[in-house]
This record gives C-alpha cells, structure tokens and sequence, in this order.
C-alpha cells in the first residue's frame, strides 16, 4: 500500500473519531444535564434513590407495581442522603463545566483543521553558506 494512502486513512479516521465523540457526547449532554429538573445532573446515579413525586413522574408503572406487590415499603429509605445531596451536585457543577470545555475544544479541533491552508508557492531553494571559502 502506499505511503500516501496511509496519511489519507489517518486524517479520514481522525476526523470520523472525533465527530463521532462529538456527536454522543452532545447527544449525551442533551438528555442527561441539559433537563431543567435534573440541571446540572440528576443525583440518582450516585445515590440510588429516588424521591416518590419524582418515582411517580418518571417511573409510574414501576411504582405501581410495588404498590400492587405491597414492597414499597421495602425499598423505602430514611438517611441522610439530603446531606450529601449538595455535595454531589457540586461535583456535577465541576464536571458539567469540565464537559462544556470539552464540546468547546472538539469544535475549536474541528474548526482549526478546516481552516488550514497549505502554502500556493514553494519555499524558495537556497544553497548553503560555505564558511572561509569558495562554493
């Protein structure tokens, strides 16, 4: 194969890989972070719990069905969770911001390599200098 081909695959690759990155992880954004119930993020995946307005709302027939089991009460939970509520929301303040600096950087990647031009005139040849002597 030649070398030519090679650099042509690594720059079809390259920019495939990062607007695919691009495209999940703004769809991913999208739908988690970007609720504006759930803004910054929702706190279930660090805590597993849910609130039961919040069950009722998205998790309805799940609801019911423990009702109609009569197991609610087994996976109801009293802690201290609203304690550490705040805390993890912070963390999600960070890494929404973390997350937005990322989506900015793959756009400013993409934008900068469209954007290159090669030269329309080669460099001029010039012939090195000879110290002390004739050419």
């Amino acid at each position: 194969m030649p070398g030519w081909m090679i650099n042509i695959a690594l720059v079809v690759h390259s920019d495939e890989a990062l607007l695919a990155a691009g495209f999940i992880f703004t769809f991913h954004f999208f739908n988690t972070h970007f609720r504006l119930k759930k803004f910054p993020m929702d706190t279930v995946i660090f805590s597993g719990r849910i609130s039961k307005t919040e069950m009722l709302h998205e998790r309805e027939r799940w609801y019911n069905r423990f009702v109609a089991e009569n197991r609610l009460e087994d996976y109801r939970v009293k802690d201290e969770w609203k304690k550490w509520k705040n805390i993890h929301r912070s963390f999600g303040y960070v890494f929404f911001g973390l997350g937005l600096i990322l989506l900015a950087l793959i756009v400013y990647a993409m934008t900068s390599r469209l954007n290159t031009h090669e030269p329309t005139t080669p460099p001029a040849i010039t012939q090195p200098a000879v110290l002390g002597g004739k050419p």
